[in-house]
């Protein structure tokens, strides 16, 4: 379960890791009221989306006028998907250096990963290898004083702002373990003349441990469309892209957004549709997909038990209810693969046997051409 940042800062404070001045606020005056008493502030929908950002859900304000201005607009919107009904209001910093503090449980190993970095805030999953320090905790040790020191020098800090960063650190690894955390993050943790300061923080809790902590209030997760989504049984995740995708299961739909990226091509979602070819899934599937409205739509099936010609013919019969003129692309392989595309291709749409052959496809449809197979 995603806290919201407000909320994973609270559990910060609570641990004393420093946080910045301010309060969560719903209506404009309350975000005047906040500016009016601690000066310049930046104003952060609380939306568990990631990128928001980007998306513009992190606005700033110098004066009251210009904070309640900020809020109202900020109320009013929708930040991929979710909307915006809380917003978090703090005192603006001034950051020298922002830096990378995380933990999070490690599937291989078994055991939390400590991960850090003398390089922090926007696209954090771009900084180089090299710059990233990991470090895995024995969960019988613990995660001691002197472990997040040897990781703090070997971000590169000495002196007292090392001191500072290891102490945090080391707060934030109790955060992890007293709430039974899957990850617990700052980043930035924001250098300031006054100190180090989670500037942001996430602190996602393990679904099977929030029994023991029952104080902790439930958040339900998921944009309106991921609720529904799941209502229906299908697994599914908004992204940013403009190639809607719904594939067979988990796996083969994460191949077809890596070939996608890989050809530069921006995945609008993750579907897992699982093993159902019938029309009513279908045609819940695409509408599911049409609602973002995407460029083209890319349909990845293998057919083992599930039969290729029974998927085209689904497809066919939930394009004709969709009444869309988004593009499809269809790749089958498998159980009567042949037959699959033939009924494909007598209705005038796209088959492919390979996932690459289909993300060509796809990827050159986006970008308003016709295409052909690299």
């Amino acid at each position: 379960m995603k806290l919201p940042e407000y909320r994973a800062k609270a559990a910060f404070a609570e641990a004393g890791i420093p946080v910045p001045p301010g309060r969560v606020v719903m209506q404009a005056g309350e975000a005047a009221a906040v500016c009016q008493e601690i000066g310049p502030v930046v104003l952060k929908a609380q939306v568990l989306a990631g990128g928001r950002g980007k998306a513009g859900g992190i606005v700033f304000a110098s004066s009251p006028a210009e904070a309640a201005s900020r809020a109202a607009e900020l109320l009013g919107r929708e930040i991929r998907g979710y909307p915006v009904t809380e917003i978090l209001v703090e005192k603006q910093l001034t950051i020298q250096a922002e830096l990378y503090l995380g933990i999070a449980i490690e599937g291989s190993a078994r055991r939390p990963l400590v991960i850090a970095s003398d390089r922090g805030g926007m696209d954090i999953e771009e900084v180089a290898e090299r710059s990233i320090v990991r470090r895995t905790v024995d969960p019988i040790w613990g995660f001691r004083p002197h472990r997040a020191r040897e990781v703090v020098r070997r971000m590169g800090l000495t002196g007292p702002s090392g001191m500072q960063v290891a102490d945090i650190l080391h707060r934030l690894g109790g955060v992890f373990q007293r709430y039974d955390a899957e990850l617990a993050e700052i980043n930035p943790l924001a250098l300031t003349p006054e100190g180090p300061v989670a500037a942001d923080g996430r602190l996602n809790l393990d679904d099977y441990a929030l029994f023991r902590h029952p104080g902790v209030a439930r958040v339900e997760e998921g944009s309106a469309r991921e609720r529904r989504a799941r209502a229906l049984g299908l697994a599914y995740v908004e992204l940013d892209g403009d190639i809607a995708v719904m594939a067979n299961g988990a796996g083969i739909t994460m191949a077809m957004l890596d070939i996608l990226r890989e050809l530069g091509g921006r995945p609008a979602n993750f579907l897992d549709a699982g093993g159902g070819a019938g029309v009513e899934p279908m045609t819940r599937a695409m509408e599911m997909l049409l609602e973002q409205e995407p460029r083209v739509v890319l349909i990845n099936i293998f057919g083992g038990i599930t039969r290729c010609d029974d998927v085209a013919s689904a497809v066919v019969a939930a394009r004709a209810a969709c009444g869309s003129p988004v593009p499809l692309v269809v790749r089958l392989a498998g159980t009567n693969q042949a037959e699959g595309l033939a009924i494909l291709r007598l209705h005038g749409l796209d088959g492919f046997t390979t996932m690459q052959e289909a993300a060509v496809r796809a990827v050159a449809l986006a970008r308003g051409g016709e295409g052909g197979v690299a």
